[in-house]
Parts: C-alpha cells; structure tokens; sequence
C-alpha cells in the first residue's frame, strides 16, 4: 500500500495598499476634512517606509560581526515632492468662503461680498468629451402581447418630401443623427430644460401654441396665475387687433387711431398697476429683511447681555464665597481665643471625651486632617455582576438555593463549651460567685444577726395592674383579598361619585363660567403681571437653593482641605518611600549589568585580541602574495617591452639597411658615372656611413630613456591600486 502526503501550504495574500502615499497632494478626487487629517496624511507620507534605504559600508562590506556591520540603515534625504507642487491644504478657500457666509447670515452685512465658488472647468465638446457618453441602460423591454403589432405610420413629417410620399426629387441621408447618450447628470435635481419634441409647422396655418415658445422651465413654466393672465392678454389683444379697421381704408383712420389710443392708455393703466404691485412686492420683502435684521440684533444683544448678567454673576458669587471664607475663619478664630481667655493650656479631659459620642474621638472633624473614608475607593468593587439586571439574573441563577431561599431554625439548647482565656476566666468568676452565694446563704439560715431597724422606711403603692390585652384571630389570605377587593370597589364607586358631583356642579354653573373666562379674558394685562411675578418668586426661589447649594458645596470644600492636604503629604511620603526602594532596586540592577558589561568587555576583548592575531597573520600572506604579483607583473611588463624594442628596432634595421644600400647603389651609380678621386670618394662614404650610425644611437637611447619613464609610470600606478585593495 502507497501512502499519500498531505502537504499543507498558507497562502498569504499579497499586502494591498488602500491608497498611495502622496494621493492627498496629487489626485483631486482624494478629499480630506480638515487641516488636522491633511497634517496626519503629510506626516504618514513623511514616516512612511518607502525612504529608508540600506546603505551599503564598503570597509567592511563581506563582514559576519556584529560590531562592525555590513550595511547601515538612513532616511533618504531627497524630497520626492517636486518644489512647483502646492503643499497646503486645498480646503481653505472653501473654509474661509463659509465663514464669510455664516458671518453675513447671522449679523446681516449686506456689505460683506462673498467670492463665487469656482467649478472646473469641463470642455464637453473638446477633450472631456469623453468622460459623458455612456450605454443606456436598459433593465427590461415593454412588455407586449403577442396579439398587438404597431402599425408603422405611413409618411414621417420629419422626412423631406420624396417621389413616393408624393414630393419630387430623390432620398438624401440626413446630415445628421441622433445616438442614445446617456450622462452623469441626469437626475431630476440637476436638470436644467426638460425634453421638448420636435414640431412641424402646417404651411399657412399658425397654431396658438407657438405664442408660448418664448416660455422655458423655471421661466414660465410649470404655468402659474401670472402666465394665465398673460395669455388672456394676449388672446384679447389678438380680437383686438382682428377688429381694427384696414390701414388703406382713409374713411376709418380716425376710428383706428382712437382704438389705438383708447388701447394704448389701457396698456399703460396695466403697466402702472403691474409697477405698483412690483413695489408692494419689494416693499414686503424689505420690510421682512429689516424684521429679521432687528431679530438678530435682539438675538445678539440679548446673548451679549446674558453673558454680562452670567459674568457679574460669577462675580458676585466668589465674593460671596469669600465673605463667607472670611467670616467662618474669624468665628472659629474668636472661638479659639474665647477657650483661652485666661492664658493657660487646659490638660485633656479623655472621661469627658469619651463620654461624650459628638467629640472629636467618636466624630473626629476632616479639616483637621481625620478622614475615616480616605480609602473607600479602594474597597470599592465595580462587577457586571452588580451593575447590570443580566449580571444579577446570571449571579442567581449561579448561587444555591439555600442563599436565595433561606431557612431560620430556632436555637438549640446545646452550647460549645468555650476554651482559652475567657472559659478559664468565666469558670474562676463562676466559682467565686458560687462561693460568695454560698456564703450568703449560711447566714440568713443561721440567724445569729438581730434585724435592724430601717433607717428610710416608706410604703410604695403598687400600681393597679393593667387588663390584659385583647387579642384577635388573624384572617385568613381568602378573606384580606376579598376585603381588598371590597376596598378597591369602594374607591372606584366613590371616586366615580365625586367625578358625577362635580360634572353636576359644572353644567348647573356653566354660565357663571363663561363669565369668569371672559372677564380673566378681558384682565390679560393683570395676568401677564401676577404670571411674570410668580416667575419671579420662582426664579428667587431656584437663585437661593443654588446659593444654599453653594455654600454647602464651600463648607465641604473647607472642611475637606486639610484632610486632603495631610492625605497629599501622606502620598508624597508613600511616593518618595517607594522611589527610594525602586531606586536602590535600579542600583542593584545597575550594578549586576555592569559587571556583566566588563564580563562580556573581557571576552570580547580576549575574542578581539584572537581576531587581531589572526589578521595581521592574513595580511602579512596577503602582503607577500602581493609582492610576488607585483613582480611578476614588472617582469612581465620588462618582457613586453624588451620584445617590443627589439621588434621595432630589428624593423627599423632592416629598414635602415634596405635605405644604406639603396643609397649606396645609388652612389656606386653615380661614382660610376662621375670621375671622383679615391679620397673623395672615402669621405664621401664615411660622411654617408659613420655618421647616420652615431645619430642612430643616440636616437636609440633617447628612446630607451622614454620607454623607462613609462615603465616606471605603470609601476606607480600598479603600487596604488594594490594598496587601495589592502
């Protein structure tokens, strides 16, 4: 049997960013609120990840040690902002328009110009043409019975005339189309002019609706009272002008021109009453500005007033505080030094004290710097348990029954004995007042003693004893909840009896009233007043409960001072008690990690040394191999050079000797043909031959002398880069 593996593999998502780093300065659709969200995007952008770089440090590139890394880590220095780009927040123009806005609103400043707010601008025809052609959407097609086919129409109006709709000439195509186009801006609230279809005029006639072209959406219509009245108008002055007389008919040209005087002062008459009511309009309108200018006037030094009421206010409360400081610091003075009117120090009386359950050993005062409840909260104890009906219904259901439900049994007869101290003090007290009972007992049997006479003798009348209290049987639970039930009916029965007696009484003394309605009706000036005085006692009322409030709050605020100051003193000590021992506790702690600092110094120094040790032993072979190298390569370089001098001057020789003997043929030619003598022939050879000879040493020298300076250059250059690798 082959066994399969099972391979478990996590795949990790790859990290997307849910915006880039720079979107609030670059994309104009990315918004922020406010300046604070534009300082908190800058300073990602400026804490962000993307300009830490590794470094590489070239000394120790190839190094494994931690003290002498291979790389370090810097923040990359260059702006990835160009200088050009704005860096500020682009809402401030926005922000300081509708502060300009709320300003004029609320203190009417006609004067204040607010700027227009600045739309982009979209060329539709040009290159954002684009961005508004989109498919219609279509989310289903009419639904149609099978049974109904629209008949096309026989001829289109909007169609130039053709040979078979009855015109002459041939089809054109329209030089134009109309496409399906559907844009961003198609709601309802932003629609400007609603769809109007195409018309056709019949030749010769003039439809009444044209007069209305002139009419557009938000400018005549929807129609309203004024536009029916201008159509009325206009439909007059149309019978009007159909009963004018002819203009050449010279009989009726008086009549046409008092028609059109007569209409011409209606007109006017309209135009003046149509002037007048624009007035009334603008009038109104004034007069509601000038209305609400004095409303926000009111508003404004109604606040400005409430505000100087609310500050002196204010004022007038700490200097009652003050006062009433000062005042209970001079009685408690004064009472200090009336108990001291002699001068002298009385000792403490602790009887007096506790025997007395208001002194200051049963209810010590806090100002004093006695607080009984200065740690309260610390016992305090906040569960869900406790606070909540879900915590107390799941507490109860986890508690026993025996908690829930608790059963009383009566005490047994049987008690523990006790041990320890007490039992063995109450055993002794027990006996000495069994031996002293004893005592007693022996003498009164004995009868040895004579009685003697009582000094205060006086007869006390007993009382006549009381009857006994007289005891009823308790009802049963039947017969309370039958008479509970009797006690309600009889409320219900005489409460619905009042109700009658007082609906009686009112309708016997309806008239009476209404008199009383109409006179208090007629007294509003007089109500107003008592209302406004009631107000008033009222407002005295809450203004000295807040005083009394106030003053209490002042009293605890005093009386708790030195309690909070000695508490204060007390938790500085406890603080300063506390840093002591987390002081010495840091020390101890200083002190081990030093010690384990120069441990940790003495191996790595001992490891320093070893490495140390190790590199000079690896660059004394380095710098013997280098040596080797190096002459290595100046032998090499000598080679390369002596065979390239010997190359070129066996080349040059040859060259040489190939001139020689050209010239010498050339010579022997010419002595052939001149008649020369022996010696000057001689001459001549060795002017030709000894010469040329010396010069070519000496050339052959200057050049060794070149080529060493370059040997010698190559040499430098060989010694430096070697010593930069090491």
């Amino acid at each position: 049997h082959q066994e399969m593996a099972t391979l478990t593999a996590t795949v990790q998502k790859p990290f997307v960013r849910p915006s880039r780093t720079y979107d609030y300065l670059y994309d104009p659709n990315h918004n922020v609120s406010s300046y604070r969200d534009h300082a908190k995007e800058n300073f990602k952008a400026q804490s962000s990840m993307d300009r830490i770089k590794m470094v590489p440090n070239y000394k120790t590139m190839f190094s494994c040690l931690r003290h002498y890394p291979r790389n370090y880590v810097t923040l990359d220095s260059t702006d990835p902002i160009p200088p050009h780009l704005d860096r500020q927040w682009r809402g401030y123009a926005d922000q300081a328009r509708e502060n300009l806005v709320t300003y004029k609103t609320l203190h009417y400043a006609p004067f204040i110009r607010v700027p227009p707010k600045k739309f982009e601008t979209v060329d539709v025809e040009g290159k954002d043409r684009p961005k508004f052609f989109r498919r219609p959407v279509i989310p289903f097609l009419p639904q149609l019975p099978p049974n109904v086919i629209l008949a096309p129409t026989s001829v289109d109006p909007l169609v130039p005339p053709t040979t078979e709709n009855g015109g002459s000439g041939e089809a054109t195509v329209p030089a134009t189309r109309s496409v399906l186009v559907q844009t961003d801006y198609r709601d309802s609230d932003v629609q400007t002019d609603p769809y109007s279809p195409e018309y056709v005029v019949k030749p010769g006639s003039q439809p009444e609706l044209l007069t209305l072209a002139t009419l557009c959406y938000k400018q005549g219509l929807p129609a309203g009272l004024a536009e029916v009245e201008m159509i009325e108008r206009a439909r007059e002055k149309r019978a009007w002008e159909a009963t004018l007389p002819p203009v050449n008919d010279a009989s009726q040209l008086e009549k046409r021109r008092r028609m059109m005087e007569e209409q011409e002062r209606k007109e006017w008459a309209f135009r003046e009453h149509e002037i007048e009511e624009l007035q009334q309009e603008r009038l109104k309108l004034l007069k509601a500005a000038l209305a609400k200018r004095e409303a926000n006037l009111q508003k404004l030094n109604e606040r400005r007033l409430e505000h100087l009421w609310s500050k002196r206010q204010t004022e007038k409360e700490q200097k009652i505080r003050h006062i009433r400081s000062e005042h209970v610091k001079a009685l408690r003075q004064l009472t200090a030094k009336r108990a001291k009117v002699e001068g002298r120090k009385e000792p403490r009386d602790i009887v007096q004290e506790y025997t007395k359950f208001d002194s200051q050993v049963y209810a010590p005062m806090t100002r004093i710097g006695v607080y009984l409840d200065g740690q309260a909260d610390n016992y305090q104890v906040s569960s869900i348990y406790t606070s909540t009906l879900e915590g107390l219904l799941d507490l109860e259901t986890a508690l026993p029954t025996f908690v829930t439900n608790p059963r009383i049994r009566s005490p047994s007869e049987y008690q523990r004995n006790k041990i320890g101290v007490k039992a063995c003090q109450s055993a002794k007290l027990g006996r000495i007042l069994e031996q002293v009972h004893n005592e007693l007992l022996q003498e009164k049997n004995s009868g040895s003693r004579s009685p003697k006479p009582l000094r205060f003798l006086e007869k006390v009348e007993k009382p006549v004893p009381r009857p006994p209290t007289p005891t009823v049987d308790a009802p049963s639970a039947e017969s309370e909840e039958v008479e509970l039930a009797v006690i309600l009916l009889q409320r219900v029965l005489r409460g619905r009896a009042i109700q009658a007696k007082m609906f009686e009484g009112k309708e016997r003394r309806k008239d009476l009233i209404g008199e009383v309605r109409t006179i208090h009706a007629l007294q509003a000036p007089e109500q107003k007043e008592k209302r406004w005085q009631n107000e008033e006692v009222l407002s005295l009322q809450h203004e000295r409960e807040a005083m009394e409030h106030k003053e209490q709050v002042l009293v605890d605020a005093t009386e708790t001072g030195p309690a909070l100051l000695v508490g204060e003193q007390l938790d500085f000590l406890n603080k300063e008690l506390q840093r002591l021992h987390e002081e010495r506790r840091i020390h101890a702690f200083v002190m081990l990690a030093e010690r384990q600092r120069r441990m940790q110094e003495a191996e790595e120094s001992g490891q320093r040394q070893r490495e140390e040790r190790v590199r000079r032993i690896e660059d004394e072979v380095f710098k013997q191999m280098m040596t080797v190298h190096q002459s290595t390569v100046d032998q090499y370089l000598e080679d390369v050079i002596l065979q390239s001098v010997e190359r070129n001057s066996d080349n040059q020789s040859r060259e040489e000797v190939r001139k020689q003997a050209d010239l010498i043929n050339s010579v022997a030619h010419g002595v052939e043909h001149t008649e020369l003598s022996g010696k000057e022939l001689v001459a001549e050879m060795v002017y030709t031959f000894l010469l040329p000879e010396v010069e070519k040493q000496t050339v052959r020298e200057r050049v060794r002398r070149h080529q060493q300076r370059h040997l010698l250059a190559a040499h430098t250059i060989i010694h430096k880069e070697v010593g930069g690798q090491q």
